[in-house]
């Protein structure tokens, strides 16, 4: 082939991938823009700290009053609880999978995983609601089952795909030769596992984990049928909540365009994408930080 042809071809497929990045950075800076050009009336009229930090939202009262608080905490409470439940079993499921569960069943387990994930979410709301919540409801003598508590468990068990999966991906990509020399030196499967293999495969894990919550700060419909939709900072796990997902999705359509409570379920939107970029910086820069740890561990 010739040497000019393929100096052209490379340079042709250099630029088409940075097309392409640069238009997946350019995608992600105009829905900021459009996001920010909505909600910012809201900002302009009722003053940025005061939405954000406000503790009421009642925009049918006269005049309407706009606090963000509520549904910051009550997203922030759902997500953290959703964490709590599907990082560690996500994770201890994965390890089961990659490291001790015979082909077969892994396979098995697997499909089931996968199956999961392609439940629609309205169904894991349906679930909730009439199966989950009367369960929790007698059990803590609750007056209601529709809470923070039961919305994070939900939520928890939707995320759980999403860990397994990422995090069998992980521990699956550290080498062999890692367990062979464990196990060489006199470690047991268990000391291999929990001493070499997780701490190699930890920068995997930590997207893992992240994306689960991606995945749970991020849904809408199956929290807007278990929370309790109370628009109210929650004292414990199990008073009713409102997330910001899922006030968008319930007042949207209640609101005239470009009025003021439109204007305020986009400042909720330009709350939410902070939120989300927060965790994905916080997030690439551990990732960051602990791939150099392992490079210098390396050198």
């Amino acid at each position: 082939m010739n040497k000019k042809f393929v100096k052209y071809y490379e340079k042709g497929i250099k630029y088409l991938l940075a097309l392409v990045a640069g238009t997946s950075i350019l995608i992600l800076f105009l829905i900021f823009i459009f996001l920010f050009k909505e909600g910012i009336g809201i900002f302009a009229k009722v003053g940025i700290l005061n939405f954000i930090f406000g503790m009421e939202w009642l925009p049918a009262s006269e005049p309407p009053i706009f606090g963000a608080m509520p549904m910051i905490v009550g997203s922030l409470v759902v997500t953290v609880g959703a964490g709590i439940i599907a990082i560690p079993f996500g994770i201890g499921i994965a390890m089961f999978l990659a490291e001790v569960a015979p082909r077969n069943l892994r396979e098995i387990l697997k499909a089931i995983i996968e199956l999961l994930a392609g439940i629609p979410s309205v169904v894991y709301g349906f679930i909730g609601l009439i199966v989950l919540s009367p369960i929790i409801k007698d059990l803590f003598n609750l007056s209601s089952g529709l809470n923070a508590f039961t919305a994070s468990l939900v939520l928890g068990i939707m995320a759980l795909p999403t860990v397994v999966s990422i995090s069998e991906d992980a521990l699956n990509a550290v080498p062999d030769s890692y367990r062979e020399a464990s196990l060489a030196l006199g470690a047991t499967k268990w000391e291999t596992t929990i001493r070499i293999i997780l701490p190699s495969a930890r920068s995997g894990l930590l997207a893992a984990s992240m994306l689960g919550l991606g995945r749970a700060i991020g849904e809408t419909m199956a929290v807007l049928m278990v929370a309790g939709n109370a628009t109210i900072i929650p004292h414990s796990v199990f008073d009713p909540v409102r997330t910001i997902t899922a006030d968008i999705a319930a007042e949207m359509g209640e609101t005239v365009q470009g009025g003021t409570h439109y204007q305020a379920l986009f400042g909720l939107g330009v709350i939410l994408f902070s939120m989300t970029f927060v965790i994905n910086l916080i997030t690439d820069l551990v990732f960051a930080k602990t791939s150099n740890i392992q490079r210098g561990a390396q050198l």
